[in-house]
């Protein structure tokens, strides 16, 4: 089976990095920057334990003529709209396109371009990003990707796509509840982004300080209620991860919403922010935390457009 991989970057350079290492039949898909750094310097995979160079199969834009069985998709957000246009020449019959992106928008966009069959939902969960070098750099050890099909004839390529992604040294499960898995996710991104972005801190400096513990709370209180009224509350251990994640004294943990904003780069506020203070709305829930942190991260976005520094 073969793969395409939509992005060298932080998660889907990891991931195939992994699968060219285990035989797998992998390309990828990047920029023509992306791609003259990678043909100098190869992917590099460096940190937590990790050390590896591997010489990456790439196409650019364009250069695309036949489908491939799995499209991974690992984009940004702000990036979707041209990535779909990229990939549609790779998209065939029987391809399974897997987005590992943060929150749920980018599924009805996906779906409406390639149809439903055709997407499965995904969940990655790890801790890399790109440094200066332009190599992969492993910020703490472990690594899971958790796949589901959307619609009720999905399962076969959901079984594919399982095939074609175990056994290259990362945990991936195939499970038949994904939207409850990616809203778990979303309710974790926008609860720790939205404290370390207000706050301008680590989940260390937040809770050292006198209400810092309560207000991580509150804010996944806002987060957890709009997941419970859009139908998938969190499970309660889910629900205790979560908390013991954003609550943790002395934790050095920080988001890449976080990162990005504290070296003024791009984020992608109205697809985990926006949209999620859009569906609380729509379904009556009170979320005046979450409202306060993307109003902060939409200014931070009107700075950047406006070519003002952080």
């Amino acid at each position: 089976m073969r793969l395409l991989v939509v992005g060298a970057g932080a998660t889907g350079g990891y991931f195939g990095a992994r699968l060219v290492r285990a035989g797998r039949d992998v390309t990828f898909l990047v920029r023509p920057g992306r791609a003259a750094v990678l043909r100098e310097r190869g992917l590099r995979i460096k940190g937590s334990g990790e050390d590896d160079r591997i010489t990456p199969r790439l196409v650019t834009a364009g250069e695309l003529r036949d489908s491939y069985d799995v499209i991974l998709l690992s984009v940004k957000a702000t990036a979707l709209a041209r990535a779909m246009d990229d990939i549609a020449p790779a998209v065939g019959a029987s391809t399974s396109v897997l987005p590992v992106l943060n929150g749920i928008g980018h599924l009805d966009q996906l779906s409406a371009r390639f149809g439903e069959e055709s997407v499965l939902g995904g969940v990655a969960l790890l801790a890399t990003s790109v440094d200066a070098q332009g190599d992969i750099a492993v910020l703490a050890p472990g690594a899971t990707l958790t796949i589901g099909e959307l619609s009720g004839g999905g399962e076969l390529r959901a079984d594919r796509a399982l095939e074609l992604l175990s056994g290259a040294g990362f945990e991936v499960t195939a499970v038949n509840n994904i939207l409850a898995e990616m809203w778990g996710k979303w309710v974790f991104i926008a609860t720790a982004g939205a404290i370390t972005c207000l706050m301008r801190g680590t989940v260390g400096d937040i809770v050292s300080v006198p209400g810092g513990t309560d207000f991580a709370r509150a804010v996944l209180a806002e987060t957890g209620a709009v997941a419970a009224a859009a139908g998938f509350p969190l499970a309660e251990k889910q629900h205790a991860v979560i908390q013991n994640t954003v609550t943790q004294p002395g934790s050095p943990f920080a988001p890449s919403f976080y990162r990005d904003v504290a070296v003024g780069r791009s984020t992608e506020v109205e697809h985990v922010f926006g949209d999620l203070i859009r569906r609380a709305a729509a379904l009556s829930v009170d979320t005046p935390l979450m409202d306060l942190a993307t109003m902060h991260l939409r200014v931070h976005q009107h700075r950047l457009a406006a070519g003002n520094s952080p």
